[in-house]
């Protein structure tokens, strides 16, 4: 059995099948690792490095156990659990995936909006925390259990990938998934997120202009897991198909609110360098413009060096 696990890993497509994985989980685990710092700063700065620790550490835990899981009752999670028929209004068969996939993304939207919404009436946000506080049990069965919401939709797009395909004597496909190599790429990102998790934390508290950038980001996960949930139960709302929201739109957006979230805050950096230096030069417009030129040269300078 070792001598078959270290062929199956050691082995050229065994390496580039890991590499794949690997990729698969740094990009599905950049959301993860947004919602982990948002919750963990609701215990107070001092247990929050502690509370990510724990909270990545366990999960990636329960992230193998529910691999192995959803390997061997692959075929009965997909079985419809019950269905809601109400012809012209409301219609879906309902499988294990398809509700963990609707209650995670709809706890997600919430928990986005939320935050949005007390950013938006807090007094003091630099001395805000977001939200009402958690103890550290609390926080760290929360990271736990939307990571392992976050897992499905990983560990079945690494399923697909990480697969061996053979015609038995009856002329049937049969396919062997390779659980070991799925097993390592979790640990390792896992590994890799606890690395992170601090930095990320720590990024979003020092600039907080960027914290409604996470927040909408995570909003958007939500939709994403809510329309494969929906998908996944064949869902129809009055009539209409609930399609899932694909990959690549999800990936446009995140790459269109972040290059518009950058520019903009630049643009607003430098009208405020405008508006500051025209203060100054009691309202002149040649001050305005010799600030905007200093901002402009203090950028190029930080970038130089």
């Amino acid at each position: 059995m070792l001598a078959g696990f270290i062929q199956e890993v050691l082995s050229v497509s065994g390496l580039f099948t890991l590499l794949m994985l690997l990729m698969l989980q740094a990009v599905l685990g950049f959301d993860n690792l947004l919602y982990i710092s948002i919750e963990s700063k609701r215990v107070g700065e001092d247990k929050a490095p502690m509370v990510r620790r724990w909270g990545i550490g366990l999960a990636a835990l329960f992230r193998v156990v529910l691999l192995f899981i959803i390997v061997a009752l692959f075929d009965a999670l997909a079985e419809p659990l019950f269905g809601v028929h109400l012809p012209g209004f409301f219609v879906g068969e309902f499988t294990f995936q398809s509700l963990i996939a609707l209650a995670g993304g709809a706890f997600i939207i919430y928990t986005a909006v939320k935050e949005i919404t007390h950013l938006l009436t807090v007094e003091f946000i630099e001395h805000s925390e977001g939200g009402r506080p958690k103890t550290v049990l609390q926080a760290i069965l929360l990271i736990v259990a939307m990571n392992l919401v976050f897992s499905f939709d990983s560990i079945l797009s690494a399923m697909a990938i990480a697969n061996d395909k053979s015609v038995d004597s009856a002329g049937n496909i049969v396919i062997a998934y390779q659980v070991w190599l799925m097993a390592i790429a979790i640990i390792v990102s896992g590994i890799g997120m606890a690395l992170m998790a601090d930095a990320v934390a720590n990024f979003l508290k020092k600039n907080r202009m960027y914290e409604v950038l996470g927040l909408f980001i995570l909003f958007l996960v939500g939709v994403l897991l809510v329309t494969e949930g929906a998908h996944v139960a064949h869902m129809h709302i009055f009539g209409v198909a609930i399609d899932a929201m694909s990959k690549s739109s999800f990936y446009l957006v995140i790459f269109v609110l972040v290059v518009t979230d950058i520019i903009s805050s630049n643009y607003q950096k430098r009208l405020w360098a405008q508006k500051e230096a025209e203060i100054l030069g009691d309202g002149s417009p040649e001050a305005s413009c010799a600030g905007a030129d200093e901002y402009m040269a203090g950028k190029r300078s930080a970038r130089s060096a």
